[in-house]
């Protein structure tokens, strides 16, 4: 097939860089080799755009075994264990085919921790979908939901947190973003280095058929009106399998068989050769005829660029074939030998003993391109309103009109299609601030988190990227748990716009001073462009996965009120900041103006003063103060328990809705026994911390001075309606 410049725009190449790879070939590439080229240069593999600010981000700290580069990053947790994790997207597969693009976005994040030696222990998931009113909500939220849920459950992982959020912005181009974490031993953890030659590479799993040829090209370009035509670019997924091929890797890595394992993911049998090679600084050879393919007649360009779910690439120890191949023929799986390491630097591919490509490794790999893409800083927006202006309304009836909104409903319909108590170790289930998942027959959890805040980032692409690092710190905060180190996934338009491409790198700077400052080091990720349809991109949405480690775990501290006649005190100083906040959204419609600053010396110093009162057990319960203020957050912590609150007026700041609706930053409400006053209060003061006394916990009544009073059950009804009603 004659390589034209429409192939090779077909292909998701620029002109420019075909003529590069002519350059590093110093021929032209067949058909094959060029869709090899797209696969490995396109935007979702070779992080081309990214890359150069992706390297400014914090990677290492005193917990880190692995950061950003394999399949997963890896964090010491102590006593030779570890904790294996990562969060990915898979939001134009999901969008086109919600309930396969979703339950192959779990499928493809449980093996990228499970390949490197980690039993996975939890899933969170993280997914925005456009307005509730858009003709495509329902049908995309519950096959997304659905296919979430059929593979989580179905292998055994329980999914344990996430969010569920919308906004019209993502009408045309929903988000799913999947991250897992895994448990391993700190000595049996697994890379995808390639060493040796002469080395047996061996194919595990499921065979190769034609879906997914393409995917990550998909992945790397915007929608348009013809979107609907790529549907045979989603993969198929079979939890049932997955759960065969992980139990047949994690026996095989019991012993010393194998030298490097990669999860066959974005781009299939191709990245993961290159990437074993590339990192060994190898070659490898592969006859393609040996491939196990479920479908007759199939190319050496489909095998390639097949992503057909449930596949591994191994290299194996010199005698070790015999043995690691009754594994997997017990646990009724393929395996293979379908070619060797090589000294060649060179993907050799051989289909019945001709060579139908040869590329140097370097090309497909480190020769990538890596552009320093123009971008522009945002000009922030002041907002108009003056809130004496707007229209008089109740406290009540903006907490309600707040409380049974699509945004801040209970998400129970979600959460109760995903097994979250499966393997019996989840100690604190979706909920909370953080979910608690027990290291299995130890006295010591994790916690895991995952948030995002694109009305922030939107407005203040800077603030929005402290912000949301924060956001997570203090929901790990909140549960008791010593934040270790987070993942992330970087969710934006197109950056080909100097725009968008400004967005993404004003939130990287966001991020790593926050992450720098709380010594919260980034040791995994992904990063996914052209989120958008027709021109129009998303709001940019960086979506934040954090770890903490609770050492000795006790009675979990969550968000409900647990007793009557408790304290409550606000830790941080309420200043009243109402732009970019729910109660102008949801209430008048105004998104315009700033999102609250933030003071990364009071974030870790308030932090690290309810982390010292939470492990003196001088609190019933936390819970953060995030979106929709100290009031939303009184809300949720009544709803669920039998307990209101009687809450004082503020004295200092005499405008309610700015007290009680703002949404400074750094702040925490705990629930304090009486008699446990005196040593909270000691701690912060030592601190130097701002705090208040609100008000005090009572039985079935939500009230505030003066203004509203309302039974609890009643505001728990209201909030469950939404749900019930779509």
């Amino acid at each position: 097939m004659k390589i034209t410049n429409q192939v090779v725009e077909s292909h998701g190449l620029k002109i420019e860089e075909y003529s590069n790879i002519k350059k590093l070939l110093k021929r032209e590439p067949n058909l094959l080799e060029l869709g090899i080229f797209s696969a490995m240069w396109n935007e979702h593999c070779s992080y081309k755009s990214s890359r150069k600010h992706l390297k400014n981000l914090p990677t290492k700290g005193k917990h880190v075994i692995q950061g950003p580069g394999e399949n997963a990053g890896v964090i010491d947790i102590g006593d030779n264990d570890a904790i294996i994790f990562k969060i990915e997207s898979h939001n134009h597969p999901s969008y086109i085919e919600p309930y396969q693009g979703a339950a192959t976005g779990v499928g493809g994040i449980l093996r990228d921790v499970f390949t490197m030696g980690a039993r996975p222990i939890a899933l969170l998931n993280s997914i925005h979908f456009g307005s509730p009113n858009h003709f495509k909500t329902k049908s995309l939220l519950n096959g997304v939901v659905s296919g979430i849920g059929g593979y989580g459950n179905c292998i055994g992982i329980p999914t344990v947190a996430g969010e569920t959020k919308f906004n019209s912005t993502y009408n045309e181009n929903i988000l799913v973003n999947a991250m897992a974490v895994g448990h391993a031993q700190k000595d049996k953890i697994f890379y995808s280095r390639a060493k040796g030659l002469n080395k047996s590479v061996v194919y595990v799993g499921s065979k190769t058929g034609r879906d997914g040829i393409h995917g990550a090209s998909m992945a790397s370009a915007e929608f348009d009106e013809n979107s609907e035509e790529k549907k045979p670019t989603v993969q198929v997924g079979d939890p049932f399998t997955e759960k065969l091929l992980m139990e047949a890797c994690l026996e095989l890595m019991k012993d010393n068989s194998i030298i490097s394992i990669q999860d066959m993911g974005a781009a299939g049998l191709t990245s993961s050769s290159v990437e074993m090679a590339s990192k060994g600084e190898l070659g490898i050879e592969i006859n393609l005829e040996k491939v196990p393919c479920r479908e007759e007649n199939m190319t050496p360009y489909e095998m390639m660029l097949s992503e057909s779910q449930e596949r591994m690439l191994i290299i194996l120890e010199d005698g070790k074939e015999k043995h690691a191949k009754e594994i997997f023929k017990k646990w009724d799986l393929d395996f293979v030998v379908i070619g060797k390491t090589t000294n060649t630097n060179k993907l050799t591919l051989k289909f019945n003993n001709i060579v139908k490509g040869e590329i140097p490794i370097n090309a497909l790999a480190s020769e990538a391109p890596i552009y320093d893409r123009k971008w522009v800083k945002k000009k922030l927006s002041k907002s108009k309103f003056d809130i004496k202006k707007l229209k008089n309304i109740k406290i009540e009836e903006a907490l309600i009109k707040i409380l049974s909104s699509a945004n801040h409903s209970n998400k129970r319909w979600i959460t109760s299609q995903y097994d979250q108590m499966v393997m019996c170790d989840t100690v604190q289930k979706s909920g909370a601030d953080a979910a608690i998942i027990r290291i299995h027959n130890k006295k010591k959890a994790v916690a895991v988190s995952v948030d995002s805040s694109s009305n922030y980032c939107k407005a203040h692409p800077l603030t929005g990227g402290k912000q949301i690092v924060c956001e997570n710190w203090r929901n790990l905060i909140s549960v008791g748990a010593t934040p270790i180190a987070i993942t992330n996934c970087l969710n934006f338009g197109n950056p080909e716009n100097p725009k968008i491409m400004g967005e993404f790198a004003e939130c990287l700077i966001g991020i790593k001073e926050s992450c720098e400052y709380l010594n919260y080091p980034v040791v995994s990720g992904n990063v996914s462009f052209y989120n958008g349809t027709n021109k129009k991109n998303i709001s940019p949405t960086p979506v934040i996965g954090g770890v903490g480690l609770i050492q000795k775990l006790k009675e979990p501290i969550d968000h409900q009120f647990k007793k009557d006649n408790s304290s409550i005190i606000v830790v941080g100083k309420t200043f009243g900041h109402l732009e970019q906040s729910v109660l102008l959204e949801e209430i008048y419609s105004i998104t315009d103006g700033q999102p609250p600053e933030i003071n990364l010396l009071n974030e870790k110093n308030n932090g690290e003063s309810v982390l010292s009162i939470i492990k003196n057990n001088l609190v019933n319960s936390v819970h953060d103060v995030s979106t929709g203020g100290i009031l939303i957050t009184l809300a949720e912590m009544s709803m669920g328990s039998n307990y209101g609150v009687k809450i004082n007026k503020p004295k200092k700041l005499t405008n309610l809705f700015k007290y009680f609706f703002g949404e400074d930053q750094s702040r925490y409400i705990l629930e304090v026994d009486k008699n446990n006053i005196e040593k909270v209060e000691k701690i912060l003061k030592n601190n130097n911390v701002f705090y208040e006394n609100i008000g005090s916990t009572q039985k079935d009544f939500f009230e505030i001075e003066k203004e509203m009073k309302i039974n609890v059950k009643e505001l728990y009804k209201i909030n469950n309606q939404w749900y019930n009603n779509y």
